[in-house]
């Protein structure tokens, strides 16, 4: 069986890895774990935008200590691994994950604005990741700031970049706007090689009796797989970038699903985290006997077959079906 599929331009023995959150990929003998069990490539758990500032800041500071001083005060400097901080052992261990495996490495960038933090795509680049992720985890709270502008938001972190690297970047996109199908094409015009469809936002919550904003973090289920699949089939065929899902994919028939609507690869995490890496294998074992049982020869025969683009009912994929599954509906 041929399980063969491309993403951001990358030649994948099968369309299953992991996906960027999760502790799974912080460690390096997590990595060749999920190698061993089957993953086609890793993406890397994100350098947040915070952790680069932090950086910086930490980093004025240092170089501020005895600055009036006299010459003796350079004794003042902090010893050089002081300035080994989390973007600097991130971009290392970008490089030990290249050393120690045969797969595709992908990178993630967390980010909300369009600042200096940039400069570290080209760096990543430079550390030998094969592509890069670029999760836009903002929430636009002001109440005056338009959907376009929003939109805009997007466009500029991309382009800002784009400038910096020549490998592919993905961007991972929430499903919360206006026009999502409009975003995306303006986000490919803008250089995007591919897509993520979703990231899920964590809710927090509320600690009762200390009064206090707790985080609240719930691992996914099959049903959270239910947006990524209909958008990905709306998309399908509407763009030439490359798709990944994510969210709620947890056994191989929903991988099927997904790759049916069109797209290219599926990202697991809350699985992973539930059975461990070897689950990977066990998903892969899963779908090629679905495929045999159903005479497909390779997962591109079977990609996109069921896009809205190629569904003998696309409407299903819109609001034509909504009065039907509201009408069929019934009480447990």
């Amino acid at each position: 069986m041929n399980l063969t599929t491309t993403f951001l331009g990358l030649e994948l023995r099968t369309p299953l890895m992991p996906s960027a959150a999760g502790p799974l990929s912080e460690d390096l003998d997590h990595l060749k774990r999920l190698e061993d069990a089957g993953a086609s490539a890793v993406v890397l758990h994100s350098l947040f935008e915070e952790q680069i500032e932090a950086q910086r800041q930490q980093l004025f500071g240092d170089l501020e200590q005895g600055m009036d001083s006299y010459a003796e005060a350079l004794t003042y400097f902090p010893a050089p691994t002081r300035f080994r901080i989390g973007p600097e052992l991130y971009l290392e261990h970008i490089r030990a994950a290249k050393r120690a495996l045969g797969v595709p490495v992908i990178a993630s960038l967390n980010a909300s604005t369009n600042n200096v933090w940039v400069d570290y795509a080209g760096q990543i680049q430079q550390a030998g990741a094969d592509a890069l992720e670029l999760n836009v985890y903002w929430i636009p709270t002001d109440p005056g700031l338009d959907a376009a502008a929003v939109e805009q938001v997007y466009v500029d972190i991309l382009r800002a970049v784009k400038a910096r690297v020549t490998i592919p970047v993905a961007v991972k996109l929430s499903p919360f706007f206006s026009s999502l199908a409009h975003l995306v094409l303006r986000l490919e015009a803008a250089g995007a090689d591919g897509f993520t469809l979703f990231n899920r936002f964590y809710q927090p919550d509320l600690d009762l009796e200390r009064l206090e904003v707790t985080p609240n973090v719930l691992l996914s289920t099959p049903m959270a797989m239910r947006l990524p699949l209909r958008w990905i089939a709306i998309l399908r065929g509407g763009v030439k970038a490359s798709l990944a899902a994510s969210s709620g994919i947890h056994r191989a028939t929903d991988a099927i699903k997904m790759l049916m609507v069109g797209a290219d690869v599926t990202m697991m995490c809350s699985a992973l985290l539930r059975h461990g890496p070897r689950h990977l294998g066990v998903v892969e074992q899963e779908m090629v006997r679905w495929l045999e049982e159903h005479e497909y020869d390779s997962v591109r025969q079977l990609k996109g077959s069921m896009s809205q683009q190629k569904c003998p009912t696309p409407a299903a994929f819109e609001r034509a079906q909504y009065v039907m599954a509201v009408a069929n509906a019934k009480y447990a």
